[in-house]
């Protein structure tokens, strides 16, 4: 469920649809999706979860960025899945672009009910692929027990623990180059 990369690649429908196998099925499900991020998530919870990403970012060059979907777009969702999605996104909002690779995604996908991680390579050596599956297993728990906020927000702070562990806090040149609102798509 967590995608880490090497380096820093820019997903175009051709490598997608070379590494993702179409499906009709997912298709369906996503076309039928009743909008939804505004349902699970009003201003206030976007609100909460901006303070978190904040507090989360605090003290360290590390960012955080959220994203919160709601079904993967029609066109892209017969030959796209969710991990494949979260690292378009990546690229696309620059979470790569970060002065130190230090930027971490954090991609919710409420159609179905998963939740990716993309991480940047400079972190990447510094962590294991069990660390990430953790906190997207405890985000996932807190979501099936309709906790939605709690489960974004105590991911965010996992992640910052982890993002404070690696990271040097004698940095004194800390600016926010990622905004910390979440970001909500359908």
């Amino acid at each position: 469920m967590v995608t880490t990369t090497d380096t820093t690649e820019i997903v175009t429908q051709a490598k997608i649809e070379a590494v993702n196998q179409p499906s009709f099925k997912r298709w369906l499900k996503h076309f039928l999706y009743m909008p939804a991020t505004k349902r699970y998530f009003s201003k206030q919870d976007q609100a909460a979860i901006a303070q978190a990403v904040t507090e989360a970012e605090c003290g360290h060059v590390g960012e955080i960025q959220v994203v919160i979907e709601g079904y993967l777009p029609v066109k892209q969702a017969y030959f796209q899945n969710t991990r494949m999605r979260a690292r378009q996104l990546f690229a696309e909002l620059g979470v790569w672009d970060t002065e130190y690779n230090s930027g971490v995604l954090l991609y919710l996908n409420l159609c179905e009910h998963k939740v990716e991680i993309v991480i940047d390579r400079g972190i990447k050596q510094a962590t294991t692929q069990q660390v990430w599956d953790q906190i997207c297993q405890h985000i996932i728990q807190l979501l099936q027990q309709k906790q939605f906020k709690q489960g974004v927000i105590e991911g965010v702070t996992e992640i910052g623990q982890v993002l404070d562990q690696y990271y040097d806090r004698k940095i004194d040149d800390l600016k926010n180059e990622l905004g910390d609102k979440p970001i909500m798509l359908g």
